[in-house]
């Protein structure tokens, strides 16, 4: 069976635009943040390139998932608890029992994506959200930098 590679698109990148979103979660789960990166490519009028986020922060991450049936982020918060539990003999505690096993959960999940940009919107796939998953059980404040490389729409 023969490729089906589409037509390839280049362009000179033409600009770097970045801004910080400052977010406030409720405590551990995904916070859908798909609507926000579009809204930032909208604001940088981007075209053709690259989103590139990054999470500042080791206790929370970033993730592209199923964005249709919310009890897949319920089976993947369970199965990130089952690989880093609470009560497992952590020696670092001081920030409490759930501050390891967060540190973990980000080292599996990363603190950075790369998201293709095509005619000014994130190419994701049709079932795809761009997520915080956020690992502490209370609330926290993050902050997420987004930054586009491309091409400009005028």
């Amino acid at each position: 069976m023969p490729d089906k590679l589409s037509a390839i698109t280049e362009v000179a990148p033409q600009t770097i635009a970045s801004a910080t979103l400052m977010l406030d979660t409720p405590g551990s789960g995904f916070i859908d943040i798909t609507a926000q990166a579009a809204a930032f490519l909208a604001k940088a009028r981007a075209g053709e390139g690259a989103l590139l986020i990054f999470l500042r922060h080791t206790s929370a991450s970033l993730t592209i998932q199923e964005n249709a049936d919310p009890d897949v982020q319920t089976d993947l918060m369970s199965a990130l608890d089952r690989l880093a539990p609470q009560d497992a003999p952590w020696v670092h505690d001081t920030e409490g029992p759930d501050d390891m096993p967060a540190h973990v959960k980000a080292m599996l999940t990363g603190v950075s994506l790369h998201v293709p940009v095509m005619g000014g919107k994130p190419a994701l796939g049709t079932w795809q959200g761009i997520y915080v998953a956020e690992h502490r059980a209370r609330a926290h404040r993050r902050e997420v930098v987004m930054q586009f490389i491309g091409s400009r729409r005028e």
